[in-house]
This record gives structure tokens, C-alpha cells and sequence, in this order.
């Protein structure tokens, strides 16, 4: 997945040093089903990737400093030639131990002999609940045990704890690898964006914007959407997480594409907002600066020592601020930002964390403050305004729904913009609609 094997044995050795007599147990994500017999396409589990390596069904890692078997075990499929032929093939217990750096490998049949004996003794078992797969069992089976031997012997493991407390902070500081491979995702995001607007026609389908920006995606290398696609046209940009693509695009339309390629697990996400005639209304226009005036003070804000709530509080203020320009709002920006007057036009947060997972791992706090940014973080940077026609109030800009969206790796010196390449300003979002009826 592009990654040296170096880079995951590093990773091993860190979160090793932070279980202190604990063991982690990482399982594959299970297959899931589109219906019947029908699997939908297979995505490996993200902790399980960044640890080792492993990205297919099936498999289940033991990490433990000098635990049974060594520091990292590893449980695989066996090799079968007829399942193989059907679902491709796969790497055995002998291959994967050479292939993964694996202190030993064994075929996941097994698990229920081998995995007791790995966590004998443990003060305590990182690992996921909630699965209700025969994995956990065994890990519960794991406890009862213990709970009852360790009375008179003194032996755990003692209790279950959520794998995020080593990993979570580790996946947050993204290294050099990392950032070059998200990078090159975004790269491929910006170019389909660019792709995608150029044939922008009146009267096309939201579902034919979808598929022409994912086609894009996996044309330039990526392996598809990192999510599901947004394309809301009219009021379905108002509906901040609008999956349907399904209406038809009118000529007064302003259209919002939230969307993102997946390369390598990392992901991109990225969202314009664009007329789809082509040129922007005069109120559609007026709402379009004051979002981006609120994404370019937020992005402004991003650098070391800022916090995830600083980098909120300049969007949101420049947002308030735009409202009461707009006389959408009334009185002072304090009083709005006191009684909260602006959040039905601005109901959700400004930025989340980026990396293996769109929704990437990590605190946003840290004791009782926001938490401090450091270099290598990753963040998007996503303000927005909406005015769907359920507010009590009316206003002349009923019906519009603005995100302006991008990715910020926070530097030593301040920040990256790595989608910056697609144009934000009005005459440059303009300048890329085709528009042609």
C-alpha cells in the first residue's frame, strides 16, 4: 500500500512500549453484505492497516512485549485453492509471517487454542468490544478466567480497554510517509474537481456529477471515494449530509459536491460550492463571500500552539459577522455569539481530523481546554452557512446552501493547504463551471 515494512515496525514498537504488560489484539474488519450473498467491496480495518500492514479479511494481530510466540502474532487464513479461486488468493500463515514481520503466524482456525495462552497473564486486553463476534468471546472467555484463577494466583488479564488509548494519539501525528500519501490524495481530489466542474450542464442528474468526479478519482490512481458522495443541487444543499443524488439540476441552482479520494486507506475531503448556470446570483454571491471569508480566517488560524477551538471561533465569528451584514441577524456579534443565534444557519463544527479515516481518530480535548495543535496534524477546514426553507424566518437567501472546504496539515511554521490548488474565490470558481446548457 506503498508503505515500508520499516514504517509499520516502528509503529509496532511504539505501541508496544505504551501497553506496559498489557496485550492488543487488532481483528480485520468483517466482510459486510450488500444483500444475500452479494459482498459489498471489501475495506480493511484502519488500525489494524497501521500497525501492520494487513489489509485483508480475516486476520486477526496479538501485540505483547515478549508475550507467547513473540512481540507480534499474527493469525491469517489458511490457503485454500477452491475459495481461492472464487475470492483470489492469499497469503498463508508461512507467507504472512516473512510478508508482515510477524514473530509468528498462525492459521486463524486456531485462534481459539493460541489466544488464550497470549493473553495469560496480561494486566489488561486492548481491544474493541461490541462485535459480537466469536473473537470476543474468546477475549471475555480471556477475563472470566482470569477473574476467577486470579484470586489465588494473582494473573489477569483484569479488564478490556479501547484500543484508541494507544493508537489514537499515535494516528494523529501523521509522519512523512503519511503526508506524502495523503498529498497525492488530494492531488487526485483537486484534479477531479477540476474534471468533474468542466461538465457542469443545466439539467444533469446530481448522480451524474457523482459518477463523473469518482470516475476521475480511479482514473488518476485512487481506489475510489474515501464516502459516500455529495452532490446536493437547490435545497439539498441545505442537508449537510445529503446522500441521494438524485435530483435533476435547475439553472437558478447553487450546487455543493462534498468528496474525496481514498489512496493507500488515506483519505481527502474537499467541498465546492458552485452556480450551476455559471455565474452566481447576487444573494447567492453574497452568501458565497461571507463563507469564504470565514473558511480564510480559519485557515488563517491554523499553526502550532492554536487550538481546535480557536480555528472554530475564527470561522464562526466571521460568519457572524456576515450575518448581521446580511440583516439575517440583529444586534451585536457578542450577543449573537451568546445566545447562539447563528446556529441554525451554522449547525456543525469547522474542522475534523484526517487521515486513514475521513473522520480520523483523535481528541479534540485535552483536560479541560481544546486540544493544542501540533506539527503533523491533519484537519479540514469546512464553514458554511445554510438556509433551508424550515427557518422561521424568511430571508431572501432561502434556499441557499454554501460549504467551501479544504485540507490543512498543521506545519512547524504555521500550515499546508494541500488542496489549495482548486480555486475558491467567486470569478475562480466561476472560471471552472462549464455550464453549457
Amino acid at each position: 500500500m506503498g508503505f515500508s515494512p520499516e514504517t509499520f515496525a516502528l509503529r509496532r514498537e511504539r505501541a508496544l512500549a505504551a501497553l506496559q504488560g498489557s496485550v492488543l489484539v487488532l481483528p480485520s474488519a468483517p466482510l459486510s453484505f450488500r444483500s444475500r450473498d452479494t459482498e459489498t467491496t471489501y475495506r480493511a480495518d484502519s488500525e489494524l492497516f497501521y500497525l501492520t500492514g494487513v489489509v485483508d479479511p480475516g486476520a486477526v494481530a496479538v501485540l505483547r512485549a515478549g508475550g507467547e510466540g513473540g512481540d507480534f502474532v499474527l493469525f491469517v487464513r489458511s490457503r485454500d485453492a477452491k475459495e481461492e479461486r472464487w475470492s483470489g488468493e492469499r497469503f498463508g500463515p508461512e507467507d504472512a509471517a516473512q510478508v508482515f514481520g510477524a514473530d509468528a503466524a498462525y492459521s486463524v482456525e486456531t485462534l481459539p487454542e493460541k489466544l488464550p495462552e497470549l493473553l495469560a497473564g496480561a494486566d489488561n486486553v486492548y481491544f474493541r468490544l461490541g462485535g459480537e463476534t466469536e473473537l470476543e468471546r474468546l477475549v471475555v472467555a480471556a477475563l472470566q478466567t482470569a477473574r476467577l484463577r486470579g484470586t489465588r494466583k494473582s494473573v489477569g488479564p483484569y479488564s478490556v480497554v479501547d484500543p484508541g488509548r494507544v493508537l489514537d494519539g499515535m494516528r494523529l501525528l501523521k509522519s512523512p510517509e503519511e503526508l506524502q500519501t495523503m498529498r497525492r490524495a488530494a492531488d487526485i481530489t483537486v484534479d477531479a474537481f477540476v474534471e468533474m466542474l468542466a461538465g457542469v450542464r443545466v439539467g444533469a442528474g446530481e448522480w451524474q456529477l457523482e459518477a463523473a468526479i469518482e470516475g476521475a478519482f480511479r482514473r488518476r490512481g485512487a481506489t475510489g471515494p474515501a464516502f459516500p458522495t455529495i452532490v446536493g443541487s437547490g435545497l439539498n444543499a441545505c442537508v449537510l449530509h445529503y446522500r441521494d443524488n438524485a435530483r435533476v439540476i435547475c439553472k437558478p441552482d447553487l450546487v455543493l459536491v462534498d468528496a474525496g479520494a481514498e489512496l493507500n486507506l488515506y483519505a481527502a475531503d474537499v467541498t465546492r460550492t458552485f452556480p450551476a448556470a455559471g455565474r452566481f446570483s447576487d444573494e447567492q454571491r453574497a452568501v458565497y463571500e461571507v463563507v469564504l471569508a470565514a473558511h480564510q480566517g480559519a485557515i488563517t488560524a491554523v499553526r502550532p500552539g492554536a487550538t481546535v477551538e480557536s480555528v472554530h471561533d475564527a470561522a464562526r465569528d466571521a460568519l457572524v459577522e456576515g450575518l448581521l451584514s446580511l440583516d439575517v441577524l440583529r444586534g451585536s456579534r457578542e450577543g449573537a455569539i451568546a445566545d447562539e443565534s447563528y446556529e441554525p444557519f451554522f449547525p456543525h463544527q469547522t474542522s475534523h481530523w484526517l487521515g486513514l479515516d475521513v473522520h480520523d481518530v483523535g481528541d479534540y480535548r485535552s483536560g479541560d481546554g481544546s486540544l493544542a495543535l501540533e506539527p503533523g496534524m491533519v484537519m479540514t477546514v469546512e464553514p458554511g452557512l445554510y438556509f433551508p426553507q424550515s427557518l422561521p424566518q424568511e430571508t431572501p437567501y432561502s434556499g441557499i446552501g454554501v460549504r467551501i472546504e479544504d485540507d490543512v496539515v498543521v506545519t512547524s511554521d504555521g500550515h499546508e493547504v494541500i488542496t489549495e490548488r482548486l480555486p475558491v474565490s467567486v470569478d475562480g470558481i466561476e472560471a471552472l463551471v462549464g455550464s453549457d446548457e
